[in-house]
């Protein structure tokens, strides 16, 4: 319950800094101010400033914005995609359908994620479309094989085999009883993909193929800093610091929420 509430906490900052950037920053993060570069924390910088004089606490509230964006929109991806080919997997398991589909998910999995990434965008070209696509991919194959796993004992239970008698479709099937005894299991990865999906954002951006500028980013931030950390510490603590406070809020939240759905687990939650 603790990790719960914590995750949760530390996620909704994150999303309301997000959306109170569509509105209002305390600095506009296109405009540079040489004079005023690498200033550290004040009243007028509350998390001082970069090297091209932008306020720091701008730039993270518009990153944050870029980073969930991405994420998001790659998770939506991979679920959008893996689910229905794990439902239609576990339908024919054995056929030629199924071993196509895990042939494939084991053809992505023999690269590191981050790897597959690079390689979408150094084809497509650097920028955030590119990077939601490449994260999208790999997230594909991990959903098809978790909704695979967890249809694949369902098809075997007698409510299961009651609708196949009553005459319905697997394809009915799959919607009306295997889908929502797998939601609970697809909640949970998916936040634990959303906080993947900020990391790889955030190294995409940290080699230049990520977003791209002006659009602010938290990996391209920590990599304009590296070579600034013995001038001006701050400007690499605090992007590096936002992503390690959200990739840890969404993690405690995943852990929370299998916690909170997982029957065998409530004991232990409570």
């Amino acid at each position: 319950m603790k990790s719960l509430v914590l995750g949760a906490v530390l996620t909704v900052l994150v999303l309301a800094a997000a959306l109170l950037s569509f509105a209002w920053t305390p600095g506009d993060v296109t405009s540079v101010d040489i004079p005023a570069r690498l200033q550290p924390p004040s009243v007028q910088h509350l998390l001082g400033t970069d090297h091209l004089g932008r306020d720091m606490l701008s730039m993270i509230m518009t990153g944050a914005r870029t980073s969930l964006a991405v994420a998001l929109v790659a998770v939506g991806i991979g679920m959008g995609l893996g689910v229905p080919l794990g439902l239609a997997a576990a339908a024919r398991q054995g056929g030629w359908l199924d071993e196509t589909i895990m042939r494939f998910n084991d053809l992505v999995f023999a690269f590191p994620s981050l790897v597959i990434a690079i390689l979408v965008t150094a084809l497509l070209g650097p920028g955030a479309i590119n990077a939601i696509l490449a994260i999208g991919i790999f997230n594909i194959p991990v959903f098809a094989r978790l909704t695979r796993g967890a249809a694949l004992p369902l098809w075997h239970r007698e409510f299961i085999l009651a609708a196949r008698t009553a005459g319905k479709s697997a394809l009915r099937i799959s919607v009306e009883h295997i889908l929502p005894n797998t939601t609970n299991l697809l909640i949970v990865q998916g936040t634990i993909q959303f906080s993947l999906g900020i990391l790889a954002e955030a190294g995409l951006s940290y080699v230049g193929l990520g977003a791209q500028p002006p659009i602010p980013s938290w990996g391209r931030m920590l990599a304009d800093a590296q070579t600034m950390v013995a001038l001006a510490p701050h400007v690499a603590i605090i992007p590096g610091t936002a992503i390690v406070l959200t990739v840890l809020g969404l993690n405690l939240l995943g852990d929370g929420l299998r916690d909170r759905l997982d029957p065998r687990l409530q004991g232990r939650a409570a």
